[in-house]
């Protein structure tokens, strides 16, 4: 039951059709309260009037100079008009034939108190001359009698003087009969005219509000649930404001139609994207090596690398390989872009430094065949930076050449993680015909070797706080007891926990070593 209540109070036709009734019934009942106050303030004005005219009409009939004449004797005393608290009847008419009066007629030299002290006032004021006339109405008079007006004027002798009040009391039942038929008229035509207007209100608001509303609102809930383009509204109603509304409507199911449409173009269009990215990655992945330990049979060094790239596929790289038993091949690199463009050029710059450096020669030698053979190829203008080492492993002679890249790091034996700077080169894929220069470096048994990225220093916080080589080298010598695993796993967590949970924005790559 209730919530029929709340569902009928919440329908707009409903609400607004009762609003309507609700204002027409108000104006009839201020209407008819405004007219009973008129009629009344006019018939009371129309009585009191002619009521005067005939009490003044009555008193010039009387000669105020034989008042005395009426009274036999001497005047008494109480006659005297001193406090106008009672008075003497000098003579009366009564017609109970007019409004089924009861009034009785006094006798000559009737005496009798003043009723209240509004007639009092009124006395001493005629007296006095302060008045032409009173009128006073008895609305609820008392001892049976009905409602009356008493227009009492004075009777005046021949110089002036107020000899006696002449009174004229006039029946007013018929204001009560004549509001009772006026409030019928009234209540009758507001009625009518209610009924009428309700009516026309409705109609005209059902066909011009109410339905166009309801036709936008199913229409609205049609298309919310199905998502599909239904009929045209078009124009729907003569008032603006809902028809610009209904033509919205037709405009915004065929914009998220197409929407739709192309959101399912494109999303089909991304899972395929992401699924050939997604082959791209494991290519990428595949490219390098992964699986460690990387030489399980060689127990005089060990070798470990990691790398996370910030989108599916990047531009890092790191790779390594025995050229013979005794010289291990290790190199890093940072393309100057990021995605698909920079796992491309990387894969490509790896698999040519891979080829070269089995052909034997220094790391400057095989960095200046790398450029050359990059620079004939580069119409995307990208250029890489790579760190190259060659170790003689029986002798811990470790021959390097650095392109533009982070300086390395080393660790000797009881010692701590130090950068080992040298002179840079000009990166891979700037100019051609480079000349590389050889730097050379014994290393220890126990020594470790540690190269990266900059996507480690340049590590970035949610203030945009750098991760700095200064932090890295305090990392590395907290893990520097471990094996390149246990330091490259303990650099990263280093790395994660200083970032936070701000995303990654450049590729991160390590590779460490230890020479046994």
């Amino acid at each position: 039951m209730l919530e029929k209540i709340r569902k009928i109070r919440s329908n707009m036709a409903i609400y607004i059709t009762s609003s309507v009734v609700s204002l027409l019934v108000l104006f009839g009942i201020i209407v008819c309260i405004s007219g009973i106050v008129s009629f009344t303030n006019a018939f009371d004005e129309m009585n009191s009037t002619t009521t005067f005219h005939m009490a003044y009409t009555a008193a010039s009939l009387v000669n105020g100079d034989h008042i005395k004449a009426y009274l036999a004797g001497e005047e008494p005393e109480e006659y005297a008009q001193s406090d106008y608290e009672r008075f003497v009847s000098v003579f009366n008419a009564v017609d109970n034939t007019v409004d089924d009066s009861n009034y009785v007629p006094w006798e000559i030299g009737h005496k009798r108190e003043t009723t209240n002290e509004e007639y009092r006032k009124n006395y001493e004021a005629l007296y006095a001359k302060e008045k032409e006339y009173a009128t006073i109405y008895r609305l609820r008079p008392e001892q049976g009698l009905k409602p009356h007006i008493t227009t009492i004027v004075p009777v005046t002798n021949s110089e002036g003087d107020v000899m006696a009040l002449l009174c004229i009391q006039r029946p007013i039942h018929e204001l009560e009969t004549a509001i009772i038929r006026f409030m019928l008229h009234i209540v009758v035509i507001v009625l009518i005219m209610g009924a009428l207007a309700s009516h026309l209100a409705a109609r005209s608001l059902a066909k011009w509000v109410f339905i166009p509303i309801k036709r936008v609102s199913d229409e609205a809930s049609r298309f919310a649930r199905e998502n599909t383009k239904g009929e045209e509204l078009g124009n729907v109603s003569r008032f603006e404001e809902i028809d610009t509304l209904s033509r919205s409507i037709d405009k915004m199911e065929t914009d998220m139609v197409n929407y739709i449409e192309n959101l399912t173009a494109y999303t089909a269009e991304r899972e395929r994207i992401g699924t050939e990215l997604s082959f791209a990655k494991n290519i990428q992945h595949s490219s390098l090596p992964t699986k460690f330990p990387a030489f399980p049979d060689r127990t005089d060094f060990d070798i470990y690398a990691y790398m996370k790239p910030a989108r599916e596929v990047g531009g890092d790289f790191y790779n390594f390989r025995l050229l013979d038993d005794d010289h291990l091949a290790m190199w890093i690199g940072d393309v100057s872009d990021k995605g698909v463009p920079a796992a491309l050029f990387m894969m490509a710059i790896n698999i040519v430094i891979n080829n070269r450096a089995s052909m034997g020669g220094t790391p400057a030698e095989i960095m200046a065949f790398v450029n050359n053979n990059i620079c004939e190829h580069n119409e995307a203008n990208l250029f890489v930076t790579i760190w190259l080492g060659i170790l003689e492993i029986s002798t811990g002679r470790l021959t390097f050449v650095n392109a533009g890249h982070e300086e390395p790091a080393f660790y000797r034996k009881g010692g701590s993680f130090e950068l080992y700077k040298t002179k840079h080169n000009v990166a891979v894929g700037v100019f051609p015909d480079i000349e590389y220069t050889n730097y050379d470096i014994h290393l220890g048994r126990g020594d470790k070797l540690f190269v990266y990225t900059d996507g480690v220093p340049e590590a970035t916080d949610m203030f945009d706080k750098l991760y700095t080589t200064g932090r890295m080298l305090e990392a590395l010598n907290k893990y520097r007891d471990g094996s390149p695993q246990e330091i490259l796993e303990g650099m990263n967590k280093s790395v994660k926990e200083f970032v936070g949970d701000r995303p990654q924005f450049d590729d991160l790559t390590m590779l460490g070593f230890e020479l046994k």
